[in-house]
């Protein structure tokens, strides 16, 4: 009678824990969809092996399901904003007078740390999700979708007692901490002007950066898949400066290449096939075939038939901007 009496209890205990978690969960949701629009501030860490890259992060929604994430970078001072409105979704760089426009389901298609919904949304997609009690409040415990990237395996969200956002780790396989987002600030039921998650208006208040005409150092891969190794390397004079194409060969062929850019004198946007990410120091894109990012007034492309999405981020996250030998 006894053995019963414990089994019951365990079993009760259990019960009890889970709808308590479920009601946490719940909670959050409800608190995180049901607002007309948010907006918050907080610091990105990005860590690519020796490399750390931090961003300042200012986040905004709204109800129609328009989104503005503005990333500046805490070392060069670059900004650059993922704007989702209703006629699209652009990364701008007001800097460069440039923007690009994506056919994309972004921010749904994809996990990131600093927009709320998307949060909330890994945790309700796993169903194995924990809910763990701390001193100071909770950490709940999911699986990511990072498409380029499935190496990062699991999202830990760190809460107050009144389910205030304190952080957001992203971890691999061995428990590293790779992504973080520390919140500062959340304010909900946010309003905000009509413009504001205009194109137009978003891309006026940026410093126009000075025109690079000449690539001065040339920048290698420190990561070569096995069996692929540079064959050839050439410079080409451009209408606005220069572009250089780096040919690799082998069992993983692809192509690099550097090239200057123009800055306009009005906003150009360019339509591309693509997904915004963070690569390196800045906000780029990447499809099947190609990796594309814009760092310190020089354009990086990759291109390869041969690699897919996860080889050629390795590639384009060992390419340092600090040029470095072959």
């Amino acid at each position: 009678m006894k053995r019963y009496f414990l089994l019951f209890l365990s079993i009760f205990l259990l019960a009890g824990c889970s709808n308590k978690n479920n009601n946490i969960i719940k909670k959050l949701d409800k608190k995180i969809n049901n607002t007309k629009g948010y907006h918050l501030n907080g610091k990105l860490t990005i860590n690519r092996g020796d490399d750390q890259y931090t961003y300042d992060v200012d986040c905004s929604y709204q109800d129609k399901d328009y989104y503005r994430v503005s990333l500046t970078n805490t070392v060069n001072n670059h900004e650059q904003i993922i704007l989702r409105n209703q006629t699209g979704v652009y990364v701008l760089n007001p800097s460069l007078n440039k923007s690009y426009k994506f056919e994309s389901n972004w921010p749904y298609n994809n996990s990131g740390v600093y927009l709320l919904q998307i949060i909330i949304k890994d945790i309700k997609d796993d169903s194995k999700h924990t809910v763990e009690k701390t001193k100071n409040g909770y950490k709940i415990k999911s699986k990511v979708n990072y498409t380029n990237n499935p190496n990062l395996i699991n999202q830990l969200v760190y809460l107050d007692n009144d389910l205030n956002f304190i952080k957001a780790e992203v971890v691999d396989n061995k428990d590293n901490v790779i992504i973080k987002m520390d919140f500062d600030k959340i304010e909900y039921n946010t309003s905000f002007d009509s413009d504001y998650f205009s194109l137009k208006s978003n891309n006026e208040n940026g410093t126009l950066e000075s025109t690079i005409n000449k690539i001065d150092d040339i920048v290698y891969p420190m990561y070569l898949p096995v069996n692929t190794y540079l064959t050839n390397q050439e410079t080409i004079k451009t209408d606005d400066g220069e572009r250089v194409i780096l040919n690799f060969d082998g069992d993983n062929s692809f192509m690099l290449v550097e090239e200057t850019i123009n800055i306009p004198n009005e906003l150009e946007t360019f339509v591309v096939n693509g997904e915004p990410d963070i690569i390196l120091d800045t906000v780029g894109y990447f499809n099947d075939y190609s990796v594309s990012w814009i760092s310190n007034g020089v354009e990086y492309y990759i291109v390869s038939n041969d690699m897919d999405i996860e080889q050629m981020m390795s590639v384009a996250s060992s390419i340092n901007v600090i040029a470095v030998g072959k």
